[in-house]
């Protein structure tokens, strides 16, 4: 005896709005080595999350027309894409950090694979992508996105999406956050490498004879190292309040 699966188009219309707004936030999201997943193995990641929020699905009353069912999928896609990119903001602010301290310290002359991207990369910046990456899980942020999306299915559920009009306005105050946490994680080892610059600049003046360019790489290298393991206890506090922030205004978003 055959079986056949039979799937209502109320329940499909809400799988596909669904997927899209999950798929907009996937693409987003700062997950370690997601960038070196193959292409199916995203999407399946997505599916599965759109499933989990199976109760939340909306169920879609009457038969939209193309052109209405195309408006919504661009809407879900635009809402998800604005949420991934509030949350790329928490490992922007480390990548910021690495590069502001990578760049005086002379990291930028040694490189090596970047596990996501595949290319040439500082070392430093590839530290700040894994730091990002293991932050985001080990506070539980997967599991805020989790809430928040399912909150959000129900508060703004799919088809009747309309953001708030001070919504450009958040996402570019959060996106500012991005230079403050980076300049005040940066800060110490900055400032420490700006002394030793001053020191070597004027050991050279006063014995001009003496080879400082072949113990200053060595000297700034060390310094910004001992510095970041200094100060590598306050990445996870700074790294938690610019995730509330970015979180709270995520949900505002959904109310």
């Amino acid at each position: 005896m055959r079986g056949s699966l039979l799937l209502p188009l109320p329940a499909l219309f809400g799988f596909l709005l669904v997927f899209t707004r999950v798929a907009g936030v996937i693409a987003f999201v700062p997950m370690p080595g997601i960038e070196r997943v193959p292409s199916p193995a995203r999407v399946m990641i997505a599916m599965a999350l759109t499933f989990a929020l199976f109760p939340q699905w909306p169920q879609v009353a009457a038969m939209p027309d193309g052109g209405r069912l195309a408006g919504w999928l661009v809407i879900e896609a635009g809402f998800g894409l604005m949420t991934g990119l509030l949350v790329s903001f928490l490992s922007d602010s480390l990548l910021m950090m690495a590069q502001l301290v990578g760049l005086p310290a002379g990291y930028g002359y040694a490189s090596m694979i970047d596990p996501q991207t595949q290319a040439d990369s500082g070392v430093l910046l590839i530290f700040a992508q894994l730091s990002a990456g293991m932050l985001f899980f080990s506070l539980g942020l997967d599991r805020e996105m989790v809430r928040v999306f399912a909150r959000s299915l129900e508060t703004m559920p799919p088809g009747s999406v309309t953001l708030p009009a001070s919504a450009a306005e958040s996402l570019v105050r959060l996106g500012s956050g991005i230079f403050t946490v980076g300049v005040r994680l940066a800060l110490p080892a900055a400032a420490l490498l700006m002394t030793v610059d001053l020191a070597l600049a004027l050991l050279g003046r006063i014995h001009a004879q003496l080879q400082l360019m072949v113990i200053a790489f060595p000297v700034k290298m060390l310094v910004a190292v001992a510095v970041m393991a200094w100060t590598v206890v306050l990445f996870p506090r700074l790294y938690s309040e610019y995730a509330t922030a970015g979180l709270s205004v995520v949900r505002g978003l959904t109310r």
